[in-house]
């Protein structure tokens, strides 16, 4: 799943090469994905994208009102549409979930687009030819487009907690969220209500680099160990975007791949000390951890291995 360094690298990527061209044409072929009629999807073509903002996972488009006869014709009929006023931009969102991606092309293909047909969710076409489509592999589908006036008009953005790579975002900030939560820490970092932006393998990234077990109740960290994990959590993030920054789309998956101490990485030897990676399995996740580095050498219980062999 694109977390947050990789969907900072993706609105950064789309801020340098989309910002300041209109929108041709936007066509949804997985219709599940789209989570809003209102405006419709159509109030983007004739639009100018003016800029894009990242919140937590979630990347936004902001598409001003159609500059040209052609596009403030459709812009109107669209405004028509959906009772609202022509003059004011909108937003087009999307969340890639655990399977999905941007692919960007420089001339977007000519080919005819089938419903229901292939990985494509969306296809956006921009003024130069360029554009790039959002896709998703597998047969659950997660991926969601939102088209909206405001984007905490989504519910999952205006149920965000604060973005733990903020400049503002301080230890005591960090340790006031932490205070009271007799919950394990490794979904406290994932719960994006908590912190936004942070999913599965960056959460273990933080946790082997804090030397951490997953298990730990926040609630009962000690002030040592909060700021041993806060230091880890803004350096593990830090690296990543330095890593992802000014990558092609292309490349992310891999550079992320590559960056890895633990997540991904079962069987292999912790780059730290030596001692073999081990995972929990979940029925729907699994987690990577270093039993010396993290849990004093202790393997964790695997909970569907543990069932299997009851």
């Amino acid at each position: 799943m694109p977390e947050l360094p990789e969907v900072d690298a993706l609105a950064a990527f789309l801020r340098e090469r989309a910002v300041g061209h209109a929108v041709t044409s936007a066509v949804v072929t997985a219709f599940s994905a789209l989570k809003t009629f209102d405006p419709p999807l159509s109030a983007l073509t004739g639009g100018t994208i003016t800029g894009v903002a990242r919140h937590g996972k979630f990347v936004d488009l902001t598409v001003g009102p159609a500059s040209d006869a052609a596009g403030a014709a459709g812009a109107a009929g669209a405004a028509g549409a959906s009772g609202g006023d022509d003059a004011e931009p909108v937003h087009l969102v999307f969340h890639l979930a655990r399977a999905g991606w941007l692919r960007w092309f420089e001339e977007v293909p000519k080919t005819i687009l089938k419903p229901g047909k292939g990985p494509i969710a969306l296809r956006v076409k921009l003024d130069d030819g360029s554009g790039f489509d959002l896709t998703e592999a597998g047969t659950k589908k997660s991926l969601a487009v939102y088209v909206v006036r405001d984007p905490a008009d989504v519910p999952g953005i205006a149920r965000l907690g604060p973005d733990p790579t903020a400049p503002g975002f301080t230890l005591d900030d960090f340790r006031a969220v932490l205070d009271g939560r007799r919950t394990q820490i490794k979904g406290v970092l994932r719960d994006q209500s908590v912190f936004a932006g942070i999913g599965n393998a960056y959460s273990d990234e933080i946790l082997h680099a804090a030397r951490m077990s997953p298990y730990a109740l926040a609630a009962k960290l000690s002030p040592e160990q909060v700021e041993t994990l806060f230091a880890a959590l803004r350096d593990t993030l830090a690296e990543a975007v330095a890593v992802a920054s000014g990558r092609p789309p292309a490349d992310l998956k891999d550079a992320k791949r590559r960056g890895m101490q633990v997540h991904g990485r079962t069987g292999q030897a912790c780059p730290v000390c030596g001692d073999t990676v081990r995972e929990v399995r979940f029925a729907d996740s699994t987690f990577q951890y270093c039993p010396t580095c993290q849990t004093g050498g202790k393997p964790l219980a695997d909970r569907v291995l543990s069932r299997l062999l009851k």
